[in-house]
């Protein structure tokens, strides 16, 4: 008994369907009506070796958000009935615009065909399309056909055959991070019905409902899950509009798509028009094979240069406001514990990390402007063929520059790579792209060590030689851990547009509130934690000496020197001086001394904590020093070799407790968890001794 295939044949108007199927040979047709409606229904029988072969001639329709009854008829099809293949014809001429439908159909995750139709027009322009390439970017198998010309055609039957006997390809398409998800929220939450418990079908109808289909809403309308669903819709759809500045999620989407399809096209599809659009002509320069990259990174440069020359503005400002504050309260409260905790500990910690917000700002506007203006998308297309070379693929370049910002949301934009290979090989070099909490260390010591140097240079050789560092340990892991190539990607590549003020001070604005809630709240925590540590237990006996000699010393150097070294005596006796000097060994190959070592594994818990952890421990002159102060005090305590060790230190080891807690959430594997909890530091640990000796060698 032969086996039977049943094909549904869809596609936009106009694009030759008709006459695909006239070209088959030895095909029955027939012709009726939809069941219901008085909508044309053709049907093609065909039978080849033990496979008898139905295919449905479906009418044309542009997309799932039908409108017309014929669209209507076709979407009903798609969504209800029973078959087996989906043979999508599309006209190569309109490569772009068809592949926009082509994309809602592989949200359905079904076995498809993509038939390009016409391509003896595409030639007779002198245009090449990459069938190989745009297979490999889609994941279902390409036929190129000409029904004029009887061309591919008997390759259609082939290939419905050979497909019928494979398995279920992924879907290689995804949108963007932030829709995804969304995406995937709702789909467990319809996954909590009995009748959408396979993934793929709850995350296709998740996708539908975001789009605003009212055929999907109507399914679930009457489920128990429909108020649960119906409330976080009703949010996400408010967020996505949002975040996207548009008025509906239906606009999202199809934004996306075109995007998607754009960039398909452009990937595949070789085109010689004389006329090219205003966005293929600034393409032409800013992703040129030869001059993009050079481009990119003078952007990064300058960015860099701007956040340490404008950042330094406002920077003594906010530290003298932060000093005449504690020196005021020094005075004005009642001298006790809590004079000392909030003036010496609390304020100028605090300040000595807040003194670095306009930094952090300047990076973060930076960044959100080149991604704003489309021109991010771009340096990931840019970067893939780079990044491969590395064992990355280009969509990891979107989670490594997030990593520049924060390295917690970075993880979490890894949840596009649905490689999992690719996945987890962008995780682990994640933490060395040095994220916005990082910015106050390095400023710290380029302004103690670089000072003669251009600082703005100095900052952007830290964060790109981190960046290439992580790119030289993802390609030992791919080699060691993860053979394989990278799977090639697809991704949005949105039109040019100018930015949205709104959209970029909102979230500069978030991004402060977010600082300053952590600077207000964990970092003046660990502050009064660090103080205490540091200031107990209190040796009387030795203070009482000191203060004797203090009293008797007329020479106000010499009284400085006295209070300077009864100081150090005494944190040295203190609870953080006695885990300092327990450390030391481990960082004293290093040039670390037990501050040093006491302000690193502070860092652990955030980044931020370790300038205010050498703030309490360095400044011992008081409050209101926490900027030169601490500058004068690291050098003449710190050597230009324990420096450069610590940038290498700050720049490779553990990232913050926040973002361990996000990478063990999203990688459930113990063995990936226990490998990134150790590995870094180790060789953070190994470059900085090889840095430290070959400065030594070199007599620095």
């Amino acid at each position: 008994m032969n086996k039977s295939i049943k094909v549904a044949i869809v596609g936009q108007p106009n694009v030759g369907k008709s006459s695909i199927i006239n070209s088959m040979g030895n095909a029955s047709l027939h012709v009726g009506n939809f069941t219901g409606v008085t909508v044309e229904k053709k049907e093609v029988f065909l039978k080849r070796d033990l496979y008898d072969i139905k295919m449905t001639d479906l009418p044309g329709i542009y997309s799932l958000n039908a409108y017309t009854p014929e669209e209507q008829v076709a979407k009903n099809f798609l969504l209800h009935e029973e078959y087996d293949i989906i043979l999508n014809v599309v006209d190569a001429n309109t490569l772009s615009r068809n592949l926009i439908f082509t994309l809602q159909l592989l949200d359905m995750h079904k076995k498809t065909i993509l038939v390009l139709n016409m391509i003896d027009e595409v030639e007779k322009k002198s245009h090449f399309l990459n069938k190989e390439s745009l297979e490999t970017l889609l994941g279902i198998p390409v036929i190129l056909t000409s029904a004029k010309e009887n061309r591919g055609v008997e390759e259609i039957t082939t290939q419905i055959i050979a497909l019928s006997k494979k398995e279920l390809i992924k879907n290689k398409v995804f949108y963007d991070e932030r829709i995804e998800q969304r995406i995937e929220n709702l789909a467990k939450i319809l996954r909590k019905s009995p009748h959408f418990k396979d993934y793929d079908y709850s995350r296709f109808l998740a996708i539908r409902l975001l789009d605003r289909d009212e055929s999907v809403y109507k399914m679930i309308h009457d489920m128990p899950i429909f108020i649960e669903a119906h409330n976080a819709l009703e949010k996400m759809y408010k967020n996505l509009e949002n975040e996207f500045d548009e008025e509906s999620t239906i606009d999202i989407f199809s934004n996306q798509r075109a995007a998607i399809a754009y960039d398909l096209q452009r990937q595949t599809l070789s085109l010689d028009d004389d006329e090219v659009s205003l966005s293929e002509k600034i393409d032409n320069i800013l992703i040129h094979p030869i001059l993009g990259l050079p481009i990119f990174l003078f952007f990064m440069w300058a960015l860099f240069q701007l956040t340490f020359e404008l950042g330094n503005i406002p920077m003594n400002l906010i530290d003298s406001a932060f000093s005449q504050t504690a020196n005021f309260l020094a005075g004005f409260l009642p001298q006790g514990i809590f004079n000392s905790i909030l003036t010496e500990g609390i304020l100028p910690a605090v300040g000595a990390v807040v003194m670095f917000l306009p930094n952090i700002l300047i990076l973060f506007f930076g960044l959100n402007l080149l991604e704003q203006t489309g021109y991010m998308s771009r340096a990931a297309y840019l970067m893939d063929g780079f990044l491969k070379r590395f064992g990355l693929q280009g969509k990891a370049f979107i989670p490594l520059v997030s990593g520049f910002g924060c390295t917690v949301p970075a993880y979490m934009a890894a949840r596009t790579l649905k490689n999992p290979k690719d996945r987890i090989i962008t995780m682990l070099v994640l933490g060395f792209m040095s994220c916005g909490a990082r910015l106050p260390i390095y400023v710290l010591i380029i302004a103690a060590f670089f000072s003669n140097y251009n600082p703005g240079n100095i900052l952007f050789y830290i964060y790109i030689g981190g960046a290439l560092l992580g790119l030289i340990v993802a390609k030992v892991l791919r080699v060691v851990l993860f053979k394989g190539e990278p799977e090639p990607f697809v991704m949005e590549m949105p039109p040019y547009r100018f930015p949205s003020g709104k959209a970029l001070f909102m979230d500069l604005w978030n991004k402060t509130r977010m600082f300053l809630k952590k600077a207000g709240t964990f970092i003046a925590l660990a502050s009064m934690v660090v103080w205490f540590l540091s200031s107990y237990p209190k040796n009387m006996e030795l203070s009482q000496s000191y203060n004797q000699k203090i009293e008797m010393t007329q020479n106000l150097e010499s009284k400085k020197a006295l209070i300077n070294t009864l100081n150090a005596k005494l944190l040295e006796g203190s609870f953080l001086g006695q885990v300092g000097k327990f450390i030391e060994p481990v960082f004293k190959p290093l040039g670390f001394d037990w501050r040093m070592s006491v302000s690193v594994i502070a860092g652990l818990a955030a980044k931020e904590v370790v300038v205010s952890t050498m703030g309490t421990l360095y400044a011992v002159g008081g409050a209101g020093e926490a900027n030169q102060g601490l500058i004068q005090k690291m050098q003449e305590n710190v050597d230009f070799k324990a420096a450069f060790a610590l940038i290498i230190i700050v720049m490779i080891y553990s990232p913050c407790l926040a973002a361990m807690s996000t990478f063990y959430a999203e990688v459930p594997q113990w063995a990936w968890r226990t490998f990134y909890t150790i590995y870094p530091n180790v060789v953070a640990w190994l470059l900085a001794y090889a840095s430290y000796k070959i400065l030594s060698l070199m007599g620095y």
